[in-house]
């Protein structure tokens, strides 16, 4: 019998723009209440960003973080993965300030370097509402996701420091071999807890088949470990409900997907929440609570936090 399911809601991230979908959340209380809906419709963990509340771009300012998160804690207790992505192109200081400033018990750590490429989005955006949503899609054709090992020994260390797990995002194969040499440091504990991150223009493509090796690459080289799958656009329900036969956890959410189904946007990642709860349970795929969530991953607790 497979483990209960992990649910986890990717509320706004940085890679759409406010162009794209009208129920983007963008405010401090619109995340908020995106997360808590998403709660209530069965997500056990959220993955927060903020955003600028004055034009929706994405941003580090802590303030903004600090608001969100207390604010979901205040009216959930849903496990809170706070990003360390940032925004493409942020330095490696601005996108783990997050960590020592509030101790989640769940943080992003991205997994290697890659090119992470929006740019053909920009030609579908006709009129864009903010003056720097263009610029930003059309400037990642040039752009590499930074994350060195220099960088990732940084990060993995500053987790430890807060007893934050780090949430290994795997944008392709190669990853997991860099994942597994931090395990063989001794810096990484088990089980590790991956998420396979699929159908990012520069990252492995979203197939059932790559998702297949994926896994058997991990088991190969990291040997016990938690996984969850996200993947980008209309590949996310299959990849994810492939996820769920293959025993695996799943992300949804509207930073992965702004759709619920071919050509409907969705109003809320609760409404894609509820779509993956529906089909996990009849797979017959039990959805775990918080305080089971908790549990599988060895979080510190609720308590333990620092917001």
């Amino acid at each position: 019998m497979a483990q209960k399911l992990i649910i986890t809601a990717a509320i706004t991230g940085a890679v759409h723009v406010p162009s794209m979908t009208p129920y983007l959340p963008i405010t401090p209380e619109q995340i908020i209440n995106d997360a808590v809906k998403a709660g209530e419709a069965g997500a056990s963990v959220v993955h927060i960003h903020a955003r600028d509340p004055k034009n929706g771009r994405p941003t580090s300012n802590l303030e903004l973080m600090g608001e969100i998160v207390s604010g979901i804690k205040q009216r959930s207790d849903i496990v809170v993965c706070i990003t360390t992505g940032g925004q493409l192109g942020m330095s490696l200081e601005e996108r783990i300030a997050a960590v020592p400033a509030f101790k989640p018990e769940l943080a992003s750590c991205n997994a290697g370097s890659v090119n992470f490429v929006l740019a053909p989005a920009a030609a579908k955006i006709k009129n864009p509402q903010y003056d720097w949503e263009i610029s930003f899609l059309e400037g990642t054709y040039d752009l590499v996701f930074a994350n060195t090992f220099k960088g990732l020994d940084y990060y993995i260390n500053t987790m430890n420091q807060y007893e934050t797990l780090p949430e290994f995002e795997v944008y392709d194969v190669g990853m997991i071999n860099n994942i597994a040499y931090f395990v063989r440091k001794g810096i990484v504990r088990k089980p590790v807890y991956m998420q396979f991150v699929m159908g990012i223009l520069g990252g492995i493509p979203a197939t059932i088949d790559n998702l297949a090796f994926l896994v058997k690459t991990a088991k190969e080289q990291i040997g016990e470990f938690q996984w969850s799958c996200a993947a980008a656009g209309r590949h996310q329900m299959p990849l994810t409900t492939a996820a769920l036969t293959m025993g695996g956890n799943v992300r949804v959410g509207l930073e992965d997907n702004i759709h619920v189904k071919p050509g409907v946007l969705a109003k809320s990642s609760s409404e894609q929440v509820e779509l993956i709860r529906n089909i996990a349970e009849g797979l017959g795929r039990e959805v775990a609570n918080p305080a089971e969530t908790r549990a599988i991953l060895g979080l510190k607790g609720l308590d333990k936090v620092g917001f």
